[in-house]
């Protein structure tokens, strides 16, 4: 059965660059900086790859599959039961990536905005919002989002000019002075971010022209490239070195663009840009994950699950982490990446791989 909402191309365009931009530019400059200092701009171009062949695989799964989610059709190439063991791990997958997202949203407001708020306040505050969202369904978050993204750049490119201001280009160099393997340890974060065009598999069968998918994708695609590279050359040409040793490094740079120049209070842009691109994120994967168990159970109303996975996702962003005795910087930095690229990357083409085989026996048998 093909879902009754619709979403144009230029808001499945739109709502992939809210998902990935805001977030991963203020996060990914300082986890790169620390392998690959001064060449972390160099570690895009891997990634780029890596986000280019996940549309693309996810893009003819969705051709070969019309209508249908990931969790759909996986069980017409790999069968029932295995197809409901992969569905049962892309649910923990979004889940567990809600918990991270709601912390993130956590340690920044805690760090920037209130520092004395409880974090469970925090993060409930914006995953009822975003659970609302999901409630009024993938139309209501791609239109709210056309205003949220035209904001985001708005606030953006000028801080983006403003910091090539501020820059000093000798501290870009020496280039790829430590040699090749520190810039491909350092490309993983970049790619485990840029192959969250996973996401393709629930929002293409939304997309009211499907001819369009393989274009906006790829104009995505390229605005995130262009946002994250025109963002992290002017922050390591102003922090240099030291860019590894800060947690929000493109907040830190805002700030010292307040404090150098004359403007002030400028931090306060960089919460606007990220607290709209946590909404979108954080509403977008309350609506996937309903999305997801609703399909797995074969249930037709997905916004049945919505008011538990929102209490669930403020509750977990808390006491996961605390549990689990570790923090979120060390998950970030060593568990993440890898997990990220094999269920964003490798599982879909692995999916693509038996599919493609399958066709062919049946066409070698026919």
């Amino acid at each position: 059965m093909k879902p009754a909402e619709k979403i144009s191309g230029t808001q499945l365009c739109l709502l992939i660059f809210s998902f990935i931009a805001p977030i991963v530019i203020l996060i990914i400059p300082g986890l790169e900086s620390k392998s690959s200092k001064q060449d972390a701009w160099i570690t895009i171009f891997p990634a780029v790859l890596i986000g280019s062949l996940t549309i693309w695989v996810m893009i003819i799964l969705s051709n070969r599959y019309p209508g249908l989610s990931i969790i759909q059709y996986s069980s017409q190439i790999i069968g029932k039961w295995p197809a409901k063991c992969l569905g049962c791990y892309f649910i923990y997958y979004w889940i567990s990536y809600d918990f991270v997202v709601l912390n993130q949203h956590i340690q920044f407001i805690n760090t920037v905005l209130l520092m004395r708020t409880p974090g469970i306040v925090v993060s409930l505050t914006l995953a009822l919002l975003c659970g609302l969202a999901a409630y009024m369904g993938i139309e209501s978050i791609a239109r709210s989002n056309e205003y949220i993204s035209l904001l985001i750049f708005v606030l953006l490119l000028p801080l983006l000019i403003l910091m090539l201001a501020e820059s000093d280009s000798e501290r870009i160099l020496p280039v790829m002075s430590q040699g090749m393997v520190p810039l491909l340890q350092a490309s993983i974060f970049p790619t485990a971010y840029l192959s969250q065009f996973f996401i393709l598999g629930w929002l293409l069968p939304y997309l009211n022209q499907p001819k369009k998918a393989t274009k906006v994708s790829f104009i995505a695609l390229l605005l995130i490239t262009g946002v994250l590279f025109i963002a992290i050359i002017p922050l390591i040409m102003i922090f240099g070195p030291i860019t590894d040793n800060l947690t929000f490094p493109v907040l830190e740079v805002i700030r010292y663009i307040g404090i150098t120049g004359s403007f002030e209070r400028l931090e306060a842009l960089g919460v606007a840009i990220w607290v709209m691109g946590c909404f979108v994120k954080d509403a977008l994967i309350c609506f996937i994950i309903c999305l997801s168990v609703s399909h797995f159970f074969n249930i037709r109303n997905y916004r049945d699950f919505v008011f538990p996975v929102t209490l669930l996702g403020a509750i977990g962003s808390v006491s996961v982490f605390k549990f689990y005795s570790t923090d979120l910087t060390t998950l970030l930095k060593y568990s993440y990446p890898s997990y990220a690229i094999f269920t964003q990357f490798i599982l879909p083409l692995t999916l693509l791989m038996i599919d493609t085989i399958k066709r062919r026996w049946k066409k070698s048998v026919v």
